[in-house]
């Protein structure tokens, strides 16, 4: 199964503070660790959300926030796209992560929705179609 483990932003985070060069040292270590046993697909860090913007939708109309966004709790400051056998098997993983802000933080673990998830409504053609362009993507890297 994929997770996405996000990892929320903090005041710190979204005040453009970089991290120190002794938790980007742990997290590289960290990263090692999750791409020797073949869990890591993807990870990043997000800049903050003052250099963000929200498009909302209502209807057929679109309008455009800019950042910065008020609930800092409600952000994300960065994420890894992980493979795993299990959702205990990723927060084993999570819980050996190092503390990502260095103080009060929170890192969420969600499911990936998988083709099989969606039932009836995802035709073959739908199908088709999504590893096409799964394969399209994987052909650009």
């Amino acid at each position: 199964m994929r997770c996405m483990i996000i990892v929320k932003a903090s005041r710190e985070t979204e005040a453009g503070e970089m991290p120190s060069e002794e938790l980007l040292t742990e997290m590289g270590k960290y990263n090692e660790e999750l791409v020797k046993a073949g869990i890591m697909l993807a990870g990043e860090g997000l800049h903050p959300s003052s250099r963000g913007a929200r498009v909302r939708f209502s209807g057929s109309q679109r309008s455009v926030v800019d950042g910065p966004f008020a609930e800092t709790k409600e952000l994300i400051a960065g994420f890894w796209l992980w493979q795993v056998r299990s959702m205990e098997e990723a927060i084993e993983w999570v819980k050996r992560c190092p503390n990502p802000t260095g103080a009060e933080s929170e890192i969420e673990i969600r499911q990936v929705f998988e083709a099989d998830d969606f039932g009836a409504e995802f035709t073959p053609e739908l199908r088709e179609q999504e590893e096409r362009l799964r394969a399209e993507i994987a052909a650009r890297q």
